[in-house]
């Protein structure tokens, strides 16, 4: 085999390679990059190649890379290590995490409010168009529905589509990713009018702001907010402006689940319970007190609301109606976003296990699994910054029966999940590029409702023929 003679010279014979064949000893390769390439860019090779590339990513540039090195960059050569068909078979397996990147990337914008799906076409029918960040929506008795504006608003949309603003909203922090986020109704909200808002509560101290995640109970009399009554204040408060978490679901227990994201302590809060509230899911009772059950009621030294911890920062959180679960999903860093079933006093591992890296594509651990940790039961790479979640518990999707749909931030499309025995075994992207999708909802009326952002939309899911 001819040898390189220069930093620029390479064989071409391993050029190109035919879509029909390939080169690449997956073993080999993989084994390689585990045992040379991991300690740096981290285990999941996938998740390393989701960056923006300071040198190139054809397979020429990969192959210089890697025999040459880049000293000044932190990139040591390879030269010694690998034989050239050893750099080329390691280039081609990074590649193919590059390819699998580009299925989510393309530009199209969509060209009508008709799509085609595998089971089915649907119609986007806007139902709401104001704001920016339309956060969350609840659904009224009267066929109309709540939606949260990030910027501090709540809105009251009618059957007719005619938009009111509601007064009494507390006072929100607007910063980062911080505001007003979720509102649920309460179970019995046709007999008592109570709901509940998570949003971004703030103080001054020492000339500084501080903000953290709040859950607050109040009652909708008209147009206003009335009663409004604090049930839950995450601790400890933080000067950071995201990772707020602020999901919320009611259970078949009757009790309120909620998330709190890390607020940027990513190493010592997820897995402290002693008087932290963050990089939890939390449960309590629809007036604010603590149910006896609650898996740490009884140490004095844990905050008692806790029910999960070790999370990052979770935005989805719904009730399987199938078998009363309830499931939560969180942001990785880059690679490791999450799904999980949510379990009592479980360990869900942040930051010690992760499928991710940091964004700055170093590691910050080399674990994946531990005894001890609750596994998930599916992770994204490349990340897909999951938001808002929703089970399809209705006849009127014709072939999404009982499937899982989880919005996408990142690559702004609405994510179809088919489960079997509580796993993904398909996904199918629907909508690319409609915008980035913050929430998905089930109505009581059987359809699928989606908002997305910038500009802020609430879209009504409706197929074809409807």
């Amino acid at each position: 085999m001819a040898m390189l003679k220069g930093p620029d010279k390479v064989n071409k014979s391993y050029l190109p390679i035919k879509k029909t064949e390939s080169l690449i000893d997956n073993k080999e390769a993989a084994a390689n990059y585990k045992n040379y390439c991991s300690g740096c860019h981290g285990e999941k090779m996938d998740a390393f190649v989701d960056r923006k590339w300071k040198y190139g990513n054809g397979r020429e540039d990969l192959f210089k890379a890697i025999k040459n090195g880049y000293p000044d960059d932190g990139m040591p050569s390879f030269s010694k290590t690998f034989t050239d068909k050893q750099i080329f078979n390691l280039s081609d397996y990074i590649l193919t995490g590059i390819e699998n990147i580009k299925k989510y990337t393309n530009d199209d914008k969509p060209k009508s409010n008709i799509f085609k799906t595998k089971h089915l076409t649907v119609r986007l029918d806007t139902v709401y168009a104001k704001g920016e960040v339309p956060w969350s929506m609840a659904f009224l008795p009267d066929g109309g529905f709540l939606v949260t504006d990030r910027a501090g608003t709540l809105n009251r949309v009618s059957k007719n589509k005619e938009v009111t603003e509601i007064k009494g909203v507390p006072p929100v922090r607007v910063k980062g990713q911080g505001g007003l986020l979720d509102v649920v109704l309460h179970p019995d909200f046709a007999k008592n009018n109570l709901l509940y808002l998570s949003y971004s509560k703030f103080k001054e101290e020492d000339k500084k702001t501080y903000a953290t995640t709040a859950i607050m109970q109040c009652r909708l009399v008209g147009d206003e907010l009335v009663d409004q009554k604090d049930i839950f204040v995450a601790l400890p408060y933080a000067t950071t402006a995201h990772h707020f978490g602020g999901r919320m679901a009611f259970g078949a227990d009757g009790y309120l689940y909620f998330s709190v994201g890390t607020r940027g302590d990513e190493t010592g809060s997820p897995q402290n319970l002693i008087d932290n509230s963050l990089g939890k899911i939390h449960r309590i009772k629809a007036d604010g007190s603590i149910p006896s059950d609650n898996p740490f009621v009884n140490d004095k030294n844990v905050v008692p609301s806790i029910y999960t911890f070790g999370h990052r920062n979770p935005q989805g959180l719904a009730l399987n109606p199938k078998d009363n679960t309830i499931w939560e999903h969180e942001h990785g860093p880059r690679g490791g976003d999450e799904l999980n079933i949510i379990g009592a006093k479980k360990n869900y591992g942040w930051s010690i296990v992760s499928y991710g890296i940091n964004y700055d594509g170093t590691t910050f651990t080399n674990k994946t699994e531990q005894e001890g940790i609750e596994p998930p039961i599916k992770y994204w790479i490349p990340s897909i910054a999951p938001s808002g979640m929703a089970f399809v518990n209705t006849k009127i999707y014709k072939g999404w029966e009982d499937n899982l749909m989880i919005g996408s931030l990142r690559f702004e499309y609405l994510d179809r999940c088919v489960l079997k025995n509580n796993k993904v075994v398909e996904e199918e992207i629907l909508f690319k590029n409609i915008g980035r999708v913050r929430d998905i909802r089930l109505a009581p009326d059987g359809y699928l409702y989606m908002a997305v952002e910038n500009p802020g939309r609430v879209y009504k899911i409706v197929p074809v023929g409807k």
